[in-house]
C-alpha cells in the first residue's frame, strides 16, 4: 500500500499537522493510534508524536531535507529536548515568518523560499540544508511552501502555477512537477497531502481525479 486518505479530527488538512521525509514522520500528540499505523504502513518510516510551539501544527512550522529539519525559534525548550531524545537533527530559524512549512520548499537538491526572507537568512538556510536556496513565487504568491509538495524526484504544485515558475522550481530542486489540487479543489497543496519516496497520504475530501493525479505526480503511476 502506497496511498491512503485521512483526516485528523475530521479535518482533511492533514499537511498542517504532519511532517514527513524518507526517514521519519512527525504527528501531533493527540494523533489517533489507528491512523498512526496507517501512516507507518504507507510511508514506511517511524511515526513520532510531538508538539511544536505548544501546538499540533507540526506541518505549518517545519520544513527540511535529509540534512536537517527547520523549526522556528518559538518552539519550547521541552519540545527541543523531545527532538533531541528522538535523535532528530534540527536547525532553529530566527525569523518573523515562523510558519516555515508555508514559506519554504526543499529537498536534497535545493530549496525555494519566500522572497521576504533576507539574504543573510537565505545564506544560513543554505548552510544548514546543504543545498542552494533561491527566492521564488508560485502563481505570483510568496507563500511557496503552502502551494507545492515535493519528494526527491517528483512534486505536486498549485494548478495555476505559471510555466516559468514550474521550470524554475524543477531546475533548482531537480524534480518533475505536476499541476493539481487537493481536498476538492484546494490549491494549497501542502495542507492537503504529505508524502515521501514510499507513499503519500491525502485529505479525505479529495476527489478521485485528485487522488489519481497525485498518484501520477509523485511518480507511483508511470
Amino acid at each position: 500500500m502506497h496511498v491512503a486518505i485521512a483526516s485528523i479530527n475530521a479535518n482533511p488538512n492533514i499537511g498542517l499537522y504532519c511532517y514527513c521525509n524518507d526517514s521519519f514522520c512527525l504527528v501531533p500528540k493527540s494523533f489517533p493510534e489507528n491512523l498512526k499505523k496507517v501512516f507507518e504502513d504507507v510511508l514506511k518510516v517511524p511515526v513520532f508524536n510531538v508538539t511544536l510551539a505548544g501546538t499540533s501544527l507540526i506541518g505549518v512550522f517545519t520544513a527540511g531535507n535529509k540534512n536537517t529539519i527547520l523549526v522556528p525559534e518559538i518552539v519550547f525548550r521541552n519540545e527541543f529536548a523531545e527532538l533531541d531524545r528522538l535523535k532528530i537533527k534540527y536547525t532553529v530559524v530566527k525569523s518573523e515568518l515562523t510558519a516555515l512549512g508555508n514559506n519554504i520548499i526543499c529537498n536534497d537538491a535545493g530549496s525555494i523560499v519566500n522572497p521576504d526572507y533576507d539574504d543573510r537568512l537565505i545564506e544560513f538556510l543554505s548552510k544548514e540544508l546543504k543545498v542552494p536556496v533561491k527566492k521564488g513565487k508560485i502563481n505570483e504568491l510568496d507563500t511557496v511552501g503552502s502551494l507545492a509538495r515535493v519528494t526527491e524526484k517528483y512534486g505536486l504544485i498549485h494548478n495555476e502555477a505559471r510555466d516559468f515558475e514550474i521550470r524554475f522550481i524543477e531546475d533548482n530542486l531537480n524534480v518533475k512537477l505536476t499541476r493539481g489540487s487537493v481536498n476538492f479543489g484546494s490549491p494549497y497543496i501542502s495542507s492537503g497531502v504529505i508524502c515521501n519516496k514510499n507513499g503519500f497520504i491525502i485529505g479525505d475530501v479529495s476527489g478521485g481525479p485528485e487522488i489519481q493525479n497525485a498518484d501520477e505526480a509523485f511518480g507511483f503511476i508511470v
